[in-house]
């Protein structure tokens, strides 16, 4: 970890110039006590770094102290770059693996690539943390204890034991063989198979994790794309889900889809409003889903979702109704 966080500290100094002891903590998540010491070490390794006293002094590397990367052109720099602004790390703990990835990556570029690659970069935004509406969009927290057991098993091929959460249900321990990650809007998922059945846990509802020295049953090769596409299928036709029909502004569309879990069949209607077969998690989540839309949308089918609606519909119509 040491020897890491070493690497990041010169190459902060490689990229920034002269930095205090007071932001080079604040960058590699220390303390100044320990980046003093870390100073040290460098300059007992022959590294040439420097002091420089006075109220904007701090730390700087002798100029010409670099290494360079070849083979690496502006484009395949740039797709680097780009990528390294992506958050699905947070979700797995790679955050701060990746950051000081970008940070070597930056460094190593040759001269003529490094200052064009990152000013492109800095024009692309990927996964922002708010949509257009200003709605926050919150990556889940998982406690790093358990995303490194969880990676570890993984990596290893080890089986795993967790601690889960299933929603409405008391948490209990499974030992599991896990297949892989995957991160879905921010969300962290485990592939696995319990007893050789198929199954998906989410992230955020491990409430502890252990590897064991176990090796896991499955296979040596995976594609985890065809996986999660199974996966993703399977929950859809499963548990209390509703299939509904629904007729909606085409302005809104998107608002109805995106709280789908599928999107079943599809027709536009000659006053130009689309006709959507969808399917929802239970009836509750359906009558929320058209619900928000207000008049923008209707339920067709089934019948009981119509009468839900219509019934909040009066109880709102008498809670704002004239008094008398």
């Amino acid at each position: 970890m040491r020897a890491d966080r070493l690497v990041s500290l010169v190459l902060l100094l490689r990229q920034h110039g002269r930095l205090s002891a007071a932001t080079l903590a604040r960058e590699l998540e220390v303390s100044t006590r320990t980046v003093l010491r870390d100073i040290e070490a460098l300059s007992a390794a022959g590294v040439p770094v420097y002091a420089e006293r006075g109220r904007h002094g701090g730390f700087a590397l002798l100029p010409g102290f670099r290494t360079e990367l070849t083979g690496l052109n502006h484009d395949e720099a740039l797709a680097l770059l780009v990528a390294g602004s992506r958050r699905g790390a947070q979700a797995f703990g790679l955050g701060s693996a990746l950051a000081s990835a970008m940070l070597k990556v930056v460094d190593a570029l040759p001269e003529s690539y490094r200052d064009t690659a990152a000013g492109a970069a800095q024009r692309l935004l990927v996964d922002p943390e708010t949509d257009l509406l200003s709605r926050r969009l919150v990556a889940e927290e998982v406690p790093d204890a358990i995303v490194a057991a969880v990676l570890r098993s993984v990596f290893t091929g080890h089986k795993l034991r967790i601690h889960y959460a299933a929603v409405d249900r008391t948490p209990k321990w499974r030992t599991v063989d896990p297949i892989g990650l995957v991160t879905v809007r921010d969300q962290g998922y485990l592939l696995a198979t319990r007893s050789g059945a198929d199954r998906t846990y989410r992230l955020s509802r491990i409430l502890a994790a252990e590897e064991l020295a176990e090796p896991a049953q499955r296979p040596d090769r995976v594609d985890l794309g065809r996986t999660w596409q199974e996966r993703s299928r399977q929950f859809r036709t499963g548990g209390d889900q509703v299939t509904v029909l629904v007729r909606v502004d085409p302005a809104r569309r998107e608002d109805l889809v995106g709280t789908a879990l599928a999107v079943l069949a599809e027709a536009t209607d000659v006053d130009g409003r689309q006709r959507l077969e969808v399917t929802f998690q239970d009836p509750r989540h359906a009558e929320w889903a058209v619900w928000q839309l207000g008049t923008n949308a209707e339920a067709l089918a089934p019948q009981w979702l119509r009468d839900s609606l219509r019934d909040r519909a009066a109880a709102i119509a008498t809670c704002y109704g004239v008094s008398s």
